[in-house]
């Protein structure tokens, strides 16, 4: 088989947000390479919990992601965080990783452009991505029907795969984000990075695993 590109992310991951840029780079500069993009249903409450039960550890990071990265965390998002007694967030991964789901079996070339969308929708632009109107830019700017969209986004079935992705990404073994893994046969797969890396590194590791006789 050829190998394949495996990012596991989360909408609601900072560092993930960070990353952004290194694996938009990698995409652009490996355009043979397959890639999925897989969500890990980071934030799964039973019941809804308020971004204040997070808001404190997100204050002393985001500044740690931007100097890692060179990303910046917008004003609309830092609001909710330095404001959560009076903010109506309640974080959940669950609707982000059903809209990828949509997403990739319409533009499955363009999972690494959407993850990073949601990412940017969130932590740039403070757009709720509990709330239905948080992808309606993004419906616009991929020429999807509206109605297609939002019919599948409140269906059982893209619930299902999103929830089937979460399983997988555990199978995996995967307990952080951003993470990459490489799979080259049916069952080994070797891991380029867990948690944030920087391009040289991702590529290094990358080249390494591609350059092995046996792909």
């Amino acid at each position: 088989m050829n190998p394949i590109l495996i990012y596991c992310y989360d909408a609601y991951c900072g560092w993930c947000y960070g990353f952004s840029a290194v694996v938009k780079r990698i995409a652009a500069d490996y355009p043979s390479l397959q890639i999925e993009v897989l969500s890990g249903g980071m934030i799964l409450p039973e019941t809804p919990i308020p971004i204040s039960a997070t808001a404190g550890y997100i204050q002393s990071t985001y500044k740690t992601v931007e100097a890692y990265s060179g990303i910046k965390f917008g004003a609309d998002y830092l609001w909710h965080i330095e404001n959560p007694g009076v903010s109506d967030w309640y974080p959940n991964s669950e609707k982000s990783a059903i809209a990828l789901c949509i997403f990739k079996e319409l533009y499955p070339e363009k999972q690494i452009e959407f993850a990073s969308d949601l990412l940017y929708a969130l932590h740039y632009e403070g757009r709720d991505l509990t709330d239905d109107e948080a992808y309606k830019h993004l419906v616009e700017k991929y020429n999807i029907q509206p109605e297609l969209f939002y019919t599948r986004l409140k269906s059982e079935a893209y619930k299902a795969k999103a929830v089937e992705e979460f399983a997988l990404v555990k199978r995996l073994q995967v307990s952080g984000y951003p993470c990459i893994l490489i799979q080259v046969t049916a069952t080994k797969f070797h891991l380029l990075t867990r948690g944030y890396a920087t391009y040289d590194a991702v590529k290094k590791a990358l080249d390494g695993i591609l350059s092995q006789p046996s792909l």
